[in-house]
Order: structure tokens, then sequence, then C-alpha cells
């Protein structure tokens, strides 16, 4: 797929990871839509440094399916999605523990809808790469896990029906990129030791490794690991 002229949605485009995509897809020249939620400042700024023309912001929050259904419907056609939106609370906390209904909309209700609409869509050559997190190798019932992996599961179901239409879709699992939002001064004492590679995943390789899924015709159903080794440990 050659990515300059179509129109990529990535949620979560404001900050962190999503920004990164955000600039990498701009530069490549695709036409973006950028969601976010509470972040529509920093969204509007960042499409304002972008290269090319076209670039939006979309706000909506995914907690709330209607509003899923919402964004797709404003956005209108698109070529590529990326569900990359997110939420993520310190585990064990009450936050956590009261938070099941609200991983599930986020990080697995809310993107089937926009799947779904991307497929509806029909656009002559599609792709949708989901952002997962390196965890899904593993075991574990958190609700947070197990929102995770009810998309990676339901991604997998649709590769044959996609690929009938000449759409791919395919899933990503980052490591430890950046501290979280509830710890932002972390330095990952005790992940970073334990990877293979010793050291954090760079923004830029996970946007490289977005890309390549992207652009890549003949990869669809992948579950593609950029943890620095991770998943091994």
């Amino acid at each position: 797929m050659i990515i300059s002229g179509k129109r990529v949605l990535i949620t979560g485009g404001a900050k962190r990871c999503g920004a990164e995509l955000v600039k990498v897809f701009a530069a490549a020249g695709a036409i973006t839509a950028v969601h976010c939620n509470t972040s529509r400042a920093e969204a509007e700024n960042l499409c304002r440094s972008l290269p090319g023309r076209g670039h939006r912001v979309y706000q909506a929050d995914l907690s709330k399916v209607a509003n899923a259904e919402k964004l797709a419907a404003e956005v209108g056609e698109f070529d590529i999605l990326i569900n990359n939106a997110s939420v993520f609370f310190r585990p064990g906390s009450a936050e956590d523990i009261a938070a099941a209904e609200l991983y599930e909309n986020i990080h697995y209700v809310s993107p089937v809808i926009v799947l779904n609409a991307l497929f509806d869509n029909s656009p002559p050559e599609g792709c949708a790469v989901n952002i997962l997190d390196q965890a899904v190798f593993g075991p574990g019932t958190s609700p947070y896990l197990n929102s995770r992996k009810k998309l990676l599961e339901y991604s997998m179901t649709l590769v044959q029906k996609w690929g009938e239409k000449n759409m791919r879709i395919n899933n990503l699992a980052p490591g430890p990129m950046l501290p979280p939002a509830w710890a932002p001064e972390s330095k990952m004492a005790k992940t970073i030791p334990v990877l293979p590679l010793k050291r954090p995943v760079s923004l830029p390789d996970v946007a490289a490794a977005v890309m390549l899924l992207c652009a890549n015709d003949s990869i669809t159903g992948a579950l593609l690991p950029v943890d620095c080794g991770q998943h091994l440990v």
C-alpha cells in the first residue's frame, strides 16, 4: 500500500505514541484524522505542525459506545485505521479495580465499531492496526488484559473476511515505551533491566513497525511484538 494520499484515522492521536504515529503518517503523505478525548488543544497544535493539508481533529470519549459510532460517521471515508486509544491505571488501585467497563469499551467495543466502519466503507485497499500490549503474549485475567486479548482474538476472526475485500488487519504489541500517566517520573527501573535489550522501546521504532504493517501488502493476521524482547521473558 502506498501511504501517500491515504486517509488514516488514528485514535488517541494527540499525545505520546499516538502523536508519533500522526507525525509519521503525515510525513509519508497521508491525510490524518486525529482523534482525541480530553486533549483537544494538543491535537489541534499537532495538526497545525503537520506537513500537507486536510488534517483534522475529532473529539470523542470512546468509553461511551455511542461516541465511537458518531466518530466513525463524522470521519466518513478512510483507508487506514490505527486503534491506539487506551487507558491504564496502576494495577490493583481503586481506579483499576473499578475500570472493567472502561477498559472493555475503550480497548474492545469502540475499536470493533470503527473496524466495522472501515470494512463497511470498502476502500479499494484498506488496512487496520490494533495497538495492544506485549502482555497479550502471557497469562492473566485482569480486566485490562482481557480487553486487550478480546480485540486480538476478534481481529483474527476478520482476516479471511477482510481479505476478500483486499483489506488487511494486523496487531502490534509494544513493550515499555514511556512512564504511565500515573507515574510520570518513573524510570521503569524494575522492567527495563529484565528486557533482553535492556532499554525502553522507542516511539520511532513503534511508528516504523506500524508503518510496515500498513505498507506491506503481504502481511495480514499478524501479531508483531515491538518490546525489546519482553514477550520472551
